[in-house]
């Protein structure tokens, strides 16, 4: 990883895109890949795209997710404290206590969630249970309503936890928002090795990154019915269970650093999955396996079935601590889920057809 490389990456990282309002990640993601694209362009709602022309028309896209999981203001109190609401999936539990920003019609907001003290809690602190959405503050320093939209805010406005990417001994990345901000980097380092490199890529390449998928995929299903590619891979993450607590027989055994993972079954094509599984053969490239019974839970669910259908596969890179601040992902993951997309894509020629026969 270059720094200019790191520098992008840190930058998506740290910028608020929480589902709904993805535009300013976006922004980051567009500006980095326009000198390197033959265009980059957006849709109504958001998903953003980079597209590399290929030596035939047909084309194979690549996607990822710009949104993060965040909070929205549901309601300001005469006394100034504010109520929230979740975007996403946020996780309630590990709510309290934390800084957050939200983004105001004036800028930038700081405040926090509040967390009563042990001492003044009337439950035995054995014996509690996460709090629900609706028991969880806001103070954003007001004293009352008049100061909170003094300073921009309103009902609707959204928030992210302040906390930003770090780095860890042996290679270990800690940070908000690597689901899937980290798919986001990815995608954009396959176009620009592909870019930069000697050979034409057989198929155009499409790079994607798509809006609203913490809340349905939204914009998978959008921007895959305009751009109606003839096959896809989407890059998520997936839960590595290689923490204490995990049950390997409910959630199966993905460790972090032992590569991206290839999924199998529902959306998952079969010969998409064969040729993965060829181009990590070939590539010396490290890949575990995951089942996929009945959905993927991520925008694969949205794009395989558009249209007439689009053969696609499921690539994803294993993440601690998923949905929290210290979501945890190892580089060595990431270079080699570049390899993996880089040689998927260059293996592809005009001829390739990914259809089932009888």
């Amino acid at each position: 990883m270059t720094q200019d490389d790191r520098e992008f990456l840190f930058r998506l990282l740290q910028t608020p895109s929480p589902t709904g309002f993805e535009m300013p990640g976006q922004r980051v993601w567009a500006d980095y890949l326009r000198p390197l694209a033959a265009e980059v362009t957006c849709d109504a709602y958001g998903s953003t795209w980079a597209t590399l022309k290929g030596k035939s028309d047909r084309t194979v896209m690549l996607t990822a997710h710009a949104d993060e999981i965040g909070f929205m203001i549901k309601t300001i109190q005469q006394d100034g404290f504010i109520r929230i609401d979740r975007i996403g999936g946020s996780d309630t539990a590990t709510a309290r206590g934390r800084r957050l920003i939200f983004q105001g019609d004036k800028g930038p907001v700081r405040g926090i969630i509040g967390n009563t003290a042990i001492h003044l809690r009337r439950d035995n602190p054995g014996d509690e249970k996460a709090p629900q959405v609706h028991e969880l503050w806001g103070d954003v320093g007001a004293s009352n309503a008049r100061e909170v939209t003094a300073m921009g805010l309103r009902v609707g406005h959204p928030a992210v936890y302040e906390d930003g990417p770090l780095e860890l001994a042996h290679k270990r990345l800690v940070g908000r928002a690597i689901d899937n901000r980290i798919g986001s980097y990815i995608i954009a380092q396959v176009l620009k090795r592909i870019a930069k490199g000697r050979k034409k890529p057989g198929l155009t390449l499409i790079c994607a990154n798509m809006v609203q998928e913490e809340i349905g995929g939204n914009g998978a299903m959008m921007a895959t019915y305009r751009l109606n590619p003839d096959v896809c891979i989407c890059l998520d993450v997936t839960h590595a269970t290689d923490t204490p607590g995990i049950d390997n027989s409910k959630f199966g055994t993905v460790k972090l650093g032992g590569g991206p993972t290839i999924s199998h079954g529902t959306a998952n094509h079969p010969l998409v999955v064969k040729r993965l599984i060829e181009t990590a053969t070939k590539g010396k490239i490290p890949v575990q396996h995951e089942a996929s019974s009945r959905f993927t839970g991520t925008d694969t669910d949205k794009i395989f079935n558009q249209r007439g259908g689009v053969p696609s596969g499921l690539v994803s890179l294993p993440l601690r601590c998923m949905h929290s601040v210290v979501e945890t992902a190892h580089l060595d993951d990431i270079a080699r889920t570049i390899d993996l997309l880089t040689g998927f894509v260059m293996s592809l020629e005009a001829a390739d057809r990914f259809h089932q026969s009888l």
